[in-house]
């Protein structure tokens, strides 16, 4: 069964989960047997997180929540391939879910990466050099913009992948534009826990106005 919540309802869903998390009351919701028997058939995740692959980043763990709640993408750096597009396209066309959340995080190694390659012209062996070459556009973004530390950047990197999601999945574009699903940044601060929003697609309520990009 599609889920039936609206865009704002299913971020604030994940909002409360994570003031829960860095205020220390994780409730732990739906990680029990009974929970698991119930998703032998079907799953009806309301929210998609697109998200660094960092292990400190578990995200049904900072949002509080649990099985079958969240469909769950993740690469270093939140890069954007075809994989990922194909599973996100998946995820709003057949699971019909209302958010998606492209999730970055303070001290992101790829980020550090990238911006460290800028900096000495020395670029990483390896697949290494695929991710920083996907990262450099927001890199690029970012100092342009006077910004040169690590975190700075991966907030404009990740406001710049919530753009490039929509710009490359007409599934996605399509899904925002008609209001079925939101594309929402967040930043996660490693020191205390909290999940920042720092761009919206779409429509998450009032309160995120001054962080919304028009399509």
């Amino acid at each position: 069964m599609p889920t039936t919540r609206t865009p704002e309802q299913a971020w604030n869903v994940l909002r409360e989960g994570n003031m829960r998390f860095y205020q220390g009351t994780s409730n732990h919701p739906n990680q029990d047997a009974a929970r698991r028997t119930s998703l032998l058939e079907a799953q009806n995740p309301f929210a998609v997180i697109f998200g660094c692959s960092d292990s400190r980043l578990a995200a049904e763990i900072i949002f509080d929540v649990g099985l079958g709640d969240m469909f769950v993408v993740r690469t270093a750096g939140q890069v954007i391939d075809n994989a990922v597009l194909g599973s996100l396209d998946f995820s709003i066309d057949e699971l019909q879910i209302p958010l998606i959340v492209v999730l970055g995080h303070d001290n992101c190694g790829a980020v550090t990466a990238t911006v460290d390659a800028f900096k000495t012209g020395a670029m990483p062996h390896g697949f290494m050099r695929d991710l920083v070459e996907r990262i450099s556009p927001s890199v690029l973004a970012a100092q342009q913009q006077g910004v040169y530390d690590v975190n700075g950047t991966v907030a404009e990197h990740t406001k710049q992948t919530g753009g490039r999601l929509i710009e490359a999945s007409r599934v996605i574009y399509e899904a925002v534009k008609e209001g079925r699903t939101a594309v929402v940044g967040v930043t996660y601060h490693l020191n205390d826990g909290k999940a920042e929003v720092v761009s919206v697609h779409g429509d998450i309520g009032p309160d995120y106005a001054g962080r919304q990009i028009s399509l």
